[in-house]
């Protein structure tokens, strides 16, 4: 067995000890490994004629480039962090995956977090992903533990919000006005003519999103002398289980909502297949709502009338604000983007009772 170990290692050491290096490289290419160095960390610089010399020698020798050297040379990681409130949920996924792809252009890898709607635990994350070297982060709304902000700025970390647009914000933010959003479909519901509407909404407590959804409601009810009772406005964690329960609760008694503003499809999905349980038509009994446009809104019957989010455009956007500001270049610290109305099948005039 001894024998066998002392062989092993043996092996491991040549395999070790033959992997190409930089001056490999820069031998093959018949450069110097100063221009292999900016081949490989800041290619623009290079002239194509002499990058491609060293990509080919690169490809010949199956060269790897170590990160942690390249790290310790640059000052970077080449890592973006993101705390995002939950995976679980769909309403994040396509921003993401185009945040990640711009990244991934620029060659910068995300490293990815979740808080579960708990601003003490997002604390811990950021600080997580600060220790393990991020060069810049992304954070989800505009509600923060105030350490966030203040170890950031300390350790010179650009950082963006998203979801989120506040124009007089001290920090840099990527988003949409979720109470205006949130006023504009409520208002839509109050011009076709419903006065009795309920809301089911995510757990406002840590929120800001979920909190500015519900104050655009109330703002569009105003507008109209119209009142959002208590018993007409429920809570509900991400759940289908919780929002069918929920949706039961605001349409039991003798006097039910004509409509129901959901804050999110998710939610809205729900309180669809809810009210098919309870046998309920929709929209001839109850109007339905939602909030993002995911894939399913426009395919489920009848089609969700929701707010269209451009999840894709601001992820782009968040990654682009992020490596200018890595780069040292000018860029403007708002981005407001829209939210528009999709008028679906969900929704019509209230039934005469």
């Amino acid at each position: 067995m001894v024998a066998i170990a002392k062989q092993v290692r043996k092996r491991l050491q040549k395999r070790g000890d033959s992997s190409p290096t930089l001056s490999d490289v820069a031998t093959r290419a018949g450069v110097s490994t100063a221009t292999v160095s900016r081949c490989l960390n800041a290619p623009k610089t290079v002239r194509p004629a002499m990058r491609e010399k060293v990509e080919q020698a690169i490809d010949a020798l199956g060269y790897v480039p170590h990160g942690a050297a390249r790290a310790l040379a640059s000052q970077r990681t080449h890592t973006i962090g993101a705390v995002i409130p939950t995976i679980d949920n769909a309403i994040f996924s396509k921003g993401l995956q185009a945040l990640q792809l711009r990244l991934g252009e620029s060659e910068y890898t995300l490293l990815l977090a979740t808080s579960e709607y708990d601003i003490g635990r997002e604390r811990e994350q950021v600080e997580s992903l600060v220790t393990r070297g991020v060069d810049a982060m992304l954070l989800v709304g505009q509600l923060h533990a105030p350490q966030v902000h203040e170890l950031l700025l300390d350790k010179n970390i650009p950082y963006v919000h998203t979801w989120v647009f506040d124009g007089a914000s001290d920090h840099p933010c990527v988003g949409f006005d979720n109470r205006e959003a949130a006023r504009r479909i409520a208002t839509y519901l109050l011009e076709i003519g419903h006065r009795d509407i309920g809301m089911i909404t995510p757990i406002a407590q840590g929120n800001d999103r979920a909190s500015d959804r519900i104050l655009g409601v109330r703002n569009a009810f105003a507008a109209y002398d119209v009142e959002l009772p208590a018993n007409r406005l429920l809570e509900c964690p991400y759940s289908v289980a919780h929002a069918r329960r929920r949706f039961r609760a605001i349409m039991s008694g003798e006097s039910p909502p004509t409509a129901v503003i959901c804050s999110n499809d998710i939610l809205a999905l729900s309180a669809m297949i809810e009210g098919r349980a309870l046998g309920l038509d929709i929209p001839g009994d109850v109007s339905v709502t939602g909030f993002a446009d995911l894939e399913f809104a426009e395919h489920f019957e009848p089609g969700l009338t929701t707010m269209h989010i451009p999840g894709e455009e601001m992820g782009v956007c968040a990654a682009e604000y992020l490596l200018a500001r890595l780069s040292d270049e000018p860029v403007p610290s708002n981005m407001e983007f829209e939210a528009s109305l999709i008028v679906r099948g969900t929704t019509g005039p209230p039934l005469v009772r």
